[in-house]
């Protein structure tokens, strides 16, 4: 992983973690559906940028090197398995 990327990382689940445990509180205490139901996407959107962080730091760290060196159907293989499971 790339020195830059693993701070941003580890901040951004830090982010998560607080917030999912703010769902749980909220859901404990019987808190308005339409507020639970918002948080509950700005995590989901926290995911989603996480996600797109980690991504981009696989194409610059691994898969570049991959292709470089020959194992592109290595990196090909893995990007698809990502796309796959981020249309499902």
């Amino acid at each position: 992983m790339l020195n830059a990327t693993k701070p941003k990382l580890t901040r951004r689940l830090k982010i998560i973690n607080g917030q999912t445990k703010a769902l749980e509180k909220m859901v404990e205490n019987g808190q308005y559906c339409t507020d639970i139901i918002r948080l509950s996407l700005a995590v989901q959107k926290s995911l989603q940028s996480f996600n797109q962080a980690l991504l981009q730091n696989h194409l610059q760290e691994h898969a570049s090197a991959q292709f470089k060196s020959g194992k592109d159907k290595k990196a090909i293989q893995e990007l698809s398995e990502i796309y796959s499971l981020s249309n499902k």
